[in-house]
């Protein structure tokens, strides 16, 4: 499937401001099953500078600065991107158990493994709290490798908590979304890795969008028209593999890959500081189209 992504991020400020300072993680990743064709960061006014770098997860992003006076930013990411299946449905019974995955991250040195033993612990948006781990703990059992217990997870999300645009925020903590069983794709993928890094197994946390329209008569994924979030697990032989907990499937051609990192603070798509006062609308639009349709 080839895609055509558009995504518009728009502050109006009630004051004049100045000196803006923006990072931007908008750039969708080039991956073995994902490419990026094409794409074009524009900003609104002009940029006092404009700066692309590689952070510590090989995501692309992007320094802003606004120097002059304004009270209107807009930021637009236009993208075409090829993705094709990860038949990772396939894989799971060929995951490794979780004594095998224990000792690989005790022994191996290779970057692979650093890179999975950093998405091991605690990070600023996903502590390991208690309840988080006996919400897991049932599904340990010994026949189940580490693919098949994030997949038993990802199924006991969606069927327990129930998707709620209106009931959290990007700031609203675990413990809520625990407590209420309810909230959106990044709490469901932020629960999902609480859980797992509390029983040992790594997770990271996943930006990105999926699908707009689905193809004729397939059902309509929760989450689309809006930056959508997942997680994936680290296995020793398989890599890491995706889970999208909202609508209890494994990501494929619907889910296009932005970024990703520890937690949704390391994969923002944007956020900065200014100098200024007063208050400020916020308008996000996203747009994924397939490019043999039309809106």
């Amino acid at each position: 499937m080839k895609y055509q992504l558009s995504h518009c991020t728009e502050y109006r400020y009630t004051h004049t401001v100045a000196n803006s300072y923006n990072l931007a993680w908008l750039t969708p990743r080039n991956l073995p099953y994902q490419q990026v064709e094409q794409f074009d960061l524009s900003v609104s006014p002009a940029p006092s500078e404009l700066q692309q770098h590689i952070d510590s997860f090989g995501n692309i992003q992007h320094f802003i600065h606004l120097q002059p006076p304004h009270q209107q930013l807009s930021v637009t990411a236009r993208s075409v991107v090829q993705v094709q299946a990860r038949h990772n449905v396939l894989k799971i019974r060929d995951g490794a158990d979780i004594s095998e995955l224990t000792h690989y991250l005790a022994t191996d040195s290779s970057s692979a493994a650093l890179a999975a033993r950093l998405c091991l612990n605690a990070s600023r948006m996903i502590p390991l709290q208690p309840e988080a781990k006996a919400l897991i703990l049932p599904l340990l059992q010994a026949e189940k490798n580490v693919l098949q217990l994030a997949q038993a997870l990802n199924q006991l999300i969606f069927k327990e908590f129930q998707y709620d645009p209106e009931f959290s925020t990007v700031i609203t903590p675990i413990s809520e979304v625990l407590q209420h069983k309810r909230g959106v794709c990044q709490d469901f993928a932020q629960l999902a890795i609480s859980c797992l890094r509390s029983v040992g197994v790594p997770a990271r946390y996943i930006s990105g969008y999926l699908q707009t329209r689905p193809p004729e008569g397939q059902p309509r994924l929760v989450g689309a028209d809006a930056s959508h979030a997942w997680f994936a697990v680290f296995d020793p032989a398989l890599g890491w593999i995706d889970f999208d907990p909202t609508n209890n499937v494994l990501a494929d051609e619907q889910h296009l890959t932005l970024a990703w990192g520890r937690d949704y603070a390391d994969v923002v798509p944007l956020k900065g500081v200014l100098q200024g006062s007063g208050e400020h609308q916020l308008r996000v639009a996203v747009d994924v189209i397939p490019c043999n349709r039309t809106k």
